[in-house]
């Protein structure tokens, strides 16, 4: 297969060139179009969260939604080397949050001055979200009814504030 250049303006005559050249063939049947993704789509070792007040960036703007992953061995080892935990060992979980943190709101680079930054009510939350987390794999529990015996899971995150 060879591959061709296209420049800015020659889209268009490549693609009638390209048209012209196929052999026709008849009109078939377009194939049903393939199902949607779900709009929520993430890798399978990430979770949404929700903060309880939101960190206020520097434009003033709150950002509330975000996800973090799952920890690995090395995201729990690293901070362990990093001078600032040596000084202060209560930094540990500040270092570790931004390691796993891996989009609040718009903000995908999220680092230990963002972290630094938060409330604390805020900060309180991820590292319980984290702990729940890493601890399961998941934050669904099975449940069941003590008035019908119904089984049933339930999401121990919370969607919003007050859900856990």
């Amino acid at each position: 297969m060879r591959r061709r250049t296209v420049s800015g303006g020659g889209l268009e005559e490549v693609l009638d060139s390209l048209a012209a050249a196929a052999p026709a063939q008849p009109e078939a049947p377009a194939p049903a179009p393939a199902p949607a993704p779900p709009p929520a789509a993430r890798r399978p070792d990430e979770f949404d969260f929700e903060l309880p007040r939101g960190y206020v960036d520097d434009e003033g703007r709150t950002h509330r939604t975000g996800t973090m992953r799952l920890a690995t061995a090395r995201d729990e080892l690293r901070p362990q080397i990093d001078l600032r935990v040596k000084e202060n060992p209560a930094y540990l979980s500040v270092v570790l949050l931004s390691q796993v943190i891996t989009r609040l709101g718009t903000i995908t680079d999220v680092h230990a001055g963002v972290v630094e930054r938060m409330y604390a009510t805020d900060v309180a939350f991820l590292q319980d979200f984290y702990r729940r987390i890493n601890s399961e794999g998941h934050t669904h529990a099975a449940v069941t009814c003590p008035l019908c015996q119904g089984s049933f899971e339930v999401d121990l995150s919370g969607e919003r504030l007050g859900e856990s």
